[in-house]
């Protein structure tokens, strides 16, 4: 039988962990060994395969070795078999007509911040889920834990991406952007001049999720008005899944996530203002988040809102979480030609830029 690319099939299979939310632990033993054999000739890794010394490298176990091995004998790994037959169910119509009809993804991060794997494989991932494009959303400096970017490292990134971007296949690309903290008094954390620079900015609450009513929704009021901020993340800032110890999602640096209540705003003037200055609300599809609620969703939809169907995907697998984000989406009846990544790159930075003036 022709041999498989065992590397490749090494990635799929960390692809569809991270996608099924498993824990970090499993997905870096793929990844690991992906790099590992990758940097190999050839001829050594199946020399090493027939020997069954793949285990004695750095980075490869017992069973990465074994799919290496299947897959070289031109059997798809029993693993990825498991995998791929545990994928879930298929999105119903409506839910299935809205992710068909996204271009890209306005909100994810990378190893720069708090991501766990570099920007060109969230990229590349990106383009083999048929995205046009990949908003690179780092966090801002005042997120310690999650290694905010400062002016100078955003600077950096900056550049990083020009030239990342001149080397990817052609009709795709990574824009420029960042999640930007929401601080107490609404404005947001970043240089403006900065800010000024990039193709999106997404503005979210990461502090202070417990202020009382009237001073979210001061704050809330005050970023949506700034001229910078292009898209709402996560407005309500819940948690409604956690994990157990031990157990993280990949990219989350082994934090814990527990359960958190959402904070408290007057919704119908959050809303209005949204609408009122043409920015997005994020629908996020991230599992543990399913932000905003649906009670909230369908309000937005009545108020005239635009939506972003993101992801917020910390590693290349988590960039397919966006079903998810659709399927909540159609529920509450949000139509398509209000979602702004259903449209083309240049279509998505005119609107970003009009908000600049």
């Amino acid at each position: 039988m022709t041999a498989r690319d065992a590397i490749a099939d090494l990635r799929r299979i960390a692809f569809l962990l991270e996608r099924a939310n498993e824990a970090t632990f499993r997905v870096k033993a793929f990844r690991s060994a992906a790099t590992a054999l990758g940097a190999l000739p050839a001829a050594e890794l199946t020399e090493r395969a027939a020997a069954g010394t793949l285990t004695e490298l750095a980075g490869v176990g017992d069973v990465t070795a074994r799919c290496v091995t299947e897959s070289l004998a031109g059997e798809e790994p029993v693993y990825l078999r498991r995998l791929a037959a545990t994928e879930g169910t298929d999105l119903d119509t409506e839910a299935a007509a809205l992710r068909a009809a996204l271009r890209g993804d306005c909100h994810t991060h990378s190893d720069w911040s708090d991501g766990g794997s570099p920007i060109e494989e969230m990229a590349l991932a990106a383009v083999e889920l048929g995205h046009e494009y990949l908003a690179l959303t780092d966090h801002s400096p005042r997120l310690t834990v999650a290694r905010g970017l400062t002016a100078a490292r955003l600077r950096r990134q900056l550049d990083h991406v020009e030239a990342l971007n001149a080397a990817l296949p052609p009709g795709f690309r990574v824009l420029t952007g960042i999640e930007v903290d929401i601080l107490a008094d609404g404005s947001l954390d970043q240089d403006e001049e900065l800010l000024a620079r990039l193709d999106v900015v997404v503005g979210s609450v990461h502090s202070g999720l417990k202020d009382d009513k009237a001073r979210m929704t001061r704050r809330m009021l005050a970023a949506i008005a700034n001229p910078h901020l292009d898209i709402l993340g996560h407005c309500t800032g819940r948690m409604v899944t956690s994990r157990p110890a031990g157990v993280t999602g990949p990219g989350d640096k082994g934090h814990r996530r527990r359960t958190r209540p959402p904070s408290d705003f007057d919704a119908d003037a959050v809303f209005a203002a949204c609408a009122e200055h043409d920015k997005a609300v994020e629908i996020n599809s991230r599992p543990e988040r399913q932000d905003p609620p649906k009670r909230l969703l369908r309000l937005a939809v009545e108020a005239g809102c635009r939506f972003a169907i993101n992801t917020d995907a910390h590693a290349p697998g988590q960039l397919d979480w966006q079903r998810f984000g659709c399927e909540r989406a159609a529920l509450c009846g949000v139509p398509a030609d209000r979602v702004v990544n259903t449209w083309p790159a240049d279509q998505l930075l005119a609107w970003t830029g009009a908000h600049a003036g």
